[in-house]
């Protein structure tokens, strides 16, 4: 769990997030604890901001609000955030041509 600040400037609620990181940080530590294995921070924040917080509103925010809806992120919400964006990364084998793709997938034809 690394401490790694979100670039600031995309989401209303960014600038909370130093104030909020121990909460943060207890949440992911959570989630190992109850055996979900390593939790970023920076995941967690990021579901925060594309999910939770998705409907911001900057001019009604109370940071009781903020730490109520880290706590209350359950596992099987966040893990299923994480399924979906793994689909939505980039294709890893697209700069490999198809000589360097089969080798891959098949080697014991290699040579």
């Amino acid at each position: 769990m690394k401490g790694e600040k979100p670039v600031e400037g995309r989401h209303p609620y960014e600038k909370y997030y130093e104030e909020l990181e121990p909460v943060i940080k207890s949440k992911a530590e959570e989630f190992t604890v109850i055996g979900y294995g390593a939790v970023e921070m920076k995941d967690l924040w990021n579901y925060l901001m594309k999910k939770k917080w998705k409907n911001a509103k900057p001019d009604d925010v109370h940071m009781y609000s903020l730490v109520s809806d880290i706590l209350s992120v359950k596992p099987g919400d966040f893990m299923s955030f994480m399924a979906v964006e793994a689909y939505r990364s980039p294709d890893w084998f697209a700069d490999l041509d198809e000589a360097e793709l089969d080798e891959l997938l098949n080697p014991d034809k290699a040579k």
